[in-house]
């Protein structure tokens, strides 16, 4: 009798803490629409497919347990479907192809996910330009489990290719990229005096979750901050183990957490990614805000 109470006690405790999680959630909305913009980098300009004419596209920002709807305006010139990668709680039309002239809203509705995770065209052509971040927050009712950081920085590795994506097997990538990109910025290693630098401003002793995202296809991307090392937090939406490394080395599609402490001489350092398998090296810039006191 006695243990039958304590039972129902722990039960009712426990369903009293779905409830609260559940009240705590939120719904939000976006809007996507798929169009051909214009773009100058590497010294020429062409028509690229965006996602409300960015490259990288739109990031998603959200809570852990959140339920997110992305309405889909494909006015582009070829169907396209959007992959939402990492993600595991469920999704509403997750094979849906968007014709031309078509919309699709997409119910995505986040379970455990935490950290970063990201999303992208299914085709590997179109990938290269339409893609961007999901980023999920710990709940209202959640702390971090390490120390709370400044601010946070979502880096996405891309490619840039001079050719027209809209050629070739839909089903592959693309060939070699001709310069890789830091959040759509080329950096100063290739040559075009029109070609923008990434930066990211940080105030000294300032604590960075920097959530870095490899969209390069089918190239292992090398990323690190001259003078700067990283705690890894996470992986893929998930929680890790805390590690140190003073660069990382990101699989296609991998996307990692880390902390970022600026603590070193106050001035501005290279930020540098590069495909373990060639040469190009595309850079950006950290600079320091504020100086030590």
């Amino acid at each position: 009798m006695g243990s039958e109470k304590r039972e129902f006690i722990w039960l009712s405790g426990l369903l009293f803490l779905n409830i609260l999680v559940l009240s705590t959630a939120d719904v939000h909305y976006y809007e996507f629409f798929l169009q051909e913009s214009q773009f100058t980098k590497l010294c020429s300009t062409k028509s690229i497919l965006t996602v409300n004419g960015s490259f990288p596209g739109p990031e998603i920002r959200v809570r852990r347990g959140d339920t997110v709807f992305v309405n889909v305006h494909n006015q582009g010139n070829h169907a396209v479907s959007l992959k939402w990668e990492g993600v595991k709680g469920s999704i509403d039309g997750s094979n849906e192809l968007i014709q031309p002239g078509r919309n699709f809203t997409y119910k995505i509705e986040l379970k455990d996910e935490i950290g970063t995770l990201w999303w992208h065209a299914t085709s590997a052509w179109a990938a290269a330009t339409v893609h961007g971040s999901l980023v999920i927050s710990p709940a209202a009712n959640e702390d971090y489990p390490f120390p709370a950081p400044t601010s946070d920085q979502t880096i996405i590795l891309g490619q840039w290719f001079r050719q027209a994506l809209t050629e070739g097997d839909k089903t592959i990538a693309p060939g070699r990229a001709d310069a890789y990109t830091i959040n759509g910025d080329p950096g100063e290693t290739y040559g075009c005096s029109n070609d923008t630098t990434f930066e990211m401003q940080v105030d000294y002793e300032g604590l960075y979750l920097v959530r870095v995202i490899n969209a390069v296809a089918n190239e292992t991307m090398v990323f690190g901050v001259a003078s700067h090392s990283f705690t890894i937090v996470g992986q893929n939406g998930a929680y890790t183990k805390r590690s140190f490394t003073n660069s990382l080395t990101l699989a296609p599609a991998q996307v990692v957490d880390v902390l970022l402490c600026a603590n070193v001489n106050v001035g501005h350092y290279y930020i540098t990614a590069r495909p373990s398998s060639g040469t190009y090296i595309t850079n950006g810039i950290l600079r320091y805000l504020t100086t030590s006191s």
